[in-house]
């Protein structure tokens, strides 16, 4: 899909499992396991759905996936089935990127930021420089006991001893005459969410605002948010922006599908149509 200057192509990086409960809060089993059948262990599948930005002078990720680094225990827990290099599909390698985006610090996002080499570990995108909101960074250094779990420092803390983890400051609203950066604060402190736009195309990127397509549903709000009340609100005021300029909302954990385009019923707002040639 060309937006602007950018070849926009989501990428799936791999996929891991978490509890069907969480990732849909209120929302009784009975609904949620329509669309996302549980195992034994109560978990569903999550997609980790980058998108890649390409153009003459840049090649942006914005977020990593889960990565491989991970041990027998973890493995087990999360189902970890991680892509090695999905980027060659594209003809291009990590060392060609020269930007990654970092919607916010949890492990699932930043997971595959870095490798190890020889027994250390460096960026995974070696000539890149990679950004998140400054709130998030000073966050992740100091969770409380609550989501302190999500935030695994192996996984950024080396991007900020090789200085190359840029801080964004709240007031920064663009990237490029093409990239808006919008920060948002329910699920964790300082996500940053994107929208990639021209004239005519936007695709906004979802994160873990909009994780799946059935978190269109304005109740349907994960557990794991720290501020689910905020989170709420933030549906509130973006849906209607999203419904009305046609955006097309790319799903970074949808387990079956890309993106949609949105509509609002008597009902509340739904998925008016899938998009998956993204």
């Amino acid at each position: 899909m060309q937006v602007g200057k950018y070849q926009v192509h989501s990428l799936v990086t791999g996929d891991y499992a978490l509890d069907g409960g969480a990732m849909f809060g209120v929302i009784p089993k009975p609904v949620w396991e329509r669309n996302n059948p549980a195992d034994s262990r109560n978990r569903v599948t999550l997609m980790t759905r980058s998108l890649l930005l390409l153009s003459d002078s840049r090649k942006i990720l914005i977020d990593t996936g889960m990565g491989g680094n991970w041990d027998e225990r973890s493995l087990d827990r999360y189902q970890v089935n991680n892509i090695p290099d999905p980027l060659t599909s594209f003809g291009i390698t990590a060392a060609d990127i020269t930007d990654v985006l970092l919607t916010h610090l949890h492990f699932d996002h930043t997971g595959g930021s870095t490798i190890i080499e020889n027994g250390k570990l460096i960026p995974a995108y070696p000539n890149a420089r990679y950004y998140v909101q400054r709130n998030n960074f000073r966050w992740a250094h100091n969770p409380t006991e609550r989501d302190k779990g999500s935030y695994i420092k192996e996984y950024f803390e080396p991007l900020a001893r090789e200085g190359v983890l840029i801080p964004i400051d709240d007031d920064v609203d663009m990237l490029d005459d093409e990239i808006e950066v919008i920060q948002f604060n329910g699920h964790t402190y300082g996500q940053q969410l994107f929208r990639i736009f021209d004239d005519t195309v936007n695709v906004f990127f979802g994160s873990d605002l909009f994780p799946f397509s059935e978190h269109i549903n304005l109740p349907t709000i994960m557990s794991y948010d720290l501020q689910p009340l905020i989170t709420l609100q933030e549906k509130k005021e973006i849906l209607p922006r999203i419904m009305e300029q046609e955006w097309i909302l790319h799903f970074y954990h949808d387990p079956f599908h890309a993106g949609a385009k949105i509509e609002k019923t008597e009902k509340g707002f739904k998925v008016k149509e899938f998009i998956d040639d993204i």
